[in-house]
């Protein structure tokens, strides 16, 4: 579970009577205006404070806020909006001083055609400078004081998400992109929203699912959910005055599309935390657009349609009503369905693929390696499941992947070595797994089943360890070995002959 958090504080209440307000005050650690006086704004609340997070008195009184609240209500995390700050009003309750700053020589095309439109006086007086100063970091220093203060409330790792960002923002805070519309075209766009965000190092992004604003459809939500189950963050959330968009709110069949495309996605949870461990080792994206993997092919320069998560899974969503089937491009190579393991010859080219009300396509593309575990009701439970792991080999018969792995929720877990790395490779009829850092959390996880996509003869023999083992094998050329119980933190090989 997670609060949510505004940073506006109600002005409003009798003195004595609100802490966060009374608490505030005496340590003087709102934004002023411009006479030296407390500024005050409207937002959900009534009228309002704003806390100056650019000083660390601030960020102090930000936590004993949450150190507060969390002994009343546990919480897990912390969503944090309405940051940019937002105003109900222009400025503040008195207007704004008529200064160079406030009415500037140039204004650019901001909402209102002013710069306090809808949020505070550029003249306010902050600690470390003036608002006009430091306005577009309000977000990020409140993120920054938000993470520190749930590291030192849990002990662990913080969880937080905003709807106001900054560069650098992506070591505090995630981001959701905002109030959208349970319109076809949000649905699109948001596939852009979030390799924006991936491409500026706060690769923790997702649109609202289903919409935020108006009501949306049986159609228009499976089709969301199905793209959303692949934003890095996802999450189903719409206003308070629109019609229920959770999956239990439609029919069976769409309620299973949904609940079918959701347990991929945990099940995809070691990809997808590898993933991550590379976006904080090495800044790398989680979901990217085509053109980082194919920067020669100038055909992916414009696709805003599909994207990859990692190098190797490419995601083709439905866009649009009433289709059954959906245009993709792949570059040129060998890809894999990735639900049977069918192989697809690609040229650089567009390519139909069918797309029934229940199926969201995804490919992998050749050499590459991934690690699925088996899904269950929430993380907690899955993050303890036996792998699968699926190989798609090039025509050469290469593959590679790498599993990072921890607690899920100790700080600086890779600062202080605290994590299993594994490296899984196929060369030769052979896949070796070789630890390449070991840690005791990698000794909970067994390996239970692999399957080999583009085996072009069928095997006589599988071993493992050089112990016989069982298998199957599809006319589409896909081994799968089962049974194998082979635990995460050692060593192993499965050859086949």
């Amino acid at each position: 579970s997670y609060g949510v958090y505004d940073p506006g504080i109600s002005s409003t209440q009798p003195p004595g009577s609100y802490w966060p307000f009374d608490e505030g005050l005496k340590r003087g650690v709102f934004i002023n205006d411009s006479d030296g006086n407390t500024l005050i704004g409207k937002v959900w609340p009534g009228l309002t404070a704003f806390p100056d997070f650019s000083s660390p008195d601030t960020q102090e009184w930000w936590f004993n806020n949450l150190q507060r609240f969390y002994s009343q209500v546990p919480f897990n995390g912390v969503w944090i909006d309405m940051n940019e700050p937002s105003n109900f009003l222009d400025g503040s309750l008195k207007g704004c001083a008529e200064t160079d700053l406030d009415s500037p020589p140039y204004t650019p095309g901001v909402l209102g055609g002013t710069l306090r439109s809808k949020t505070l006086c550029a003249s306010a007086l902050q600690k470390s400078s003036s608002h006009y100063n430091i306005h577009s970091m309000y977000g990020l220093m409140e993120a920054k004081a938000t993470s520190s203060a749930l590291k030192r409330i849990l002990g662990k790792r913080p969880f937080v998400i905003s709807r106001s960002t900054f560069p650098s923002q992506g070591l505090y805070s995630g981001h959701w992109l905002g109030d959208n519309r349970s319109q076809w075209k949000d649905l699109y766009t948001s596939i852009a929203g979030m390799l924006t965000f991936n491409l500026l190092g706060i690769p923790l992004v997702g649109a609202d699912i289903c919409g935020f604003g108006g009501d949306t459809t049986e159609e228009l939500c499976v089709r969301w959910t199905q793209l959303g189950a692949f934003y890095p963050f996802t999450r189903n959330h719409n206003s308070m005055d629109q019609k229920a968009q959770d999956p239990t709110a439609f029919s069976p069949v769409a309620r299973t599309a949904m609940k079918e495309v959701l347990l991929l996605r945990y099940s995809l949870f070691p990809f997808l935390y590898t993933l991550f461990h590379h976006a904080h080792a090495n800044g790398h994206t989680v979901a990217r657009p085509l053109l980082f993997e194919f920067p020669t092919d100038e055909q992916t320069y414009s696709v805003d349609k599909q994207f990859l998560l990692g190098r190797g899974l490419l995601v083709t969503p439905v866009l649009e009503a009433g289709v059954t089937s959906v245009e993709g491009y792949f570059p040129k190579g060998l890809w894999y369905d990735f639900y049977t393991g069918d192989s697809l010859v690609s040229s650089g080219e567009k390519i139909q693929l069918k797309a029934p009300l229940d199926k969201i396509n995804l490919h992998m593309r050749e050499e590459t390696i991934i690690p699925l575990q088996r899904p269950n009701t929430t993380l907690w439970v899955s993050s303890g499941q036996p792998l699968h792991l699926v190989c798609a080999l090039s025509r050469g018969g290469l593959a590679e992947g790498r599993l990072y792995w921890d607690d899920g929720e100790t700080v600086d877990t890779y600062e202080n070595d605290q994590y299993a790395y594994i490296r899984f490779r196929v060369e030769q009829n052979m896949m070796t797994s070789e630890v390449l850092h070991s840690h005791v959390e990698a000794t909970y996880i067994t390996v239970e089943t692999v399957s080999f996509y583009g085996v072009k003869t069928e095997p006589v023999k599988v071993t493992v360890n050089s112990q016989e083992a069982t298998f199957s094998y599809r006319t589409n050329q896909v081994l799968t070995v089962i049974d194998l119980g082979l635990n995460l933190s050692q060593n192993f090989t499965i050859s086949w002959k």
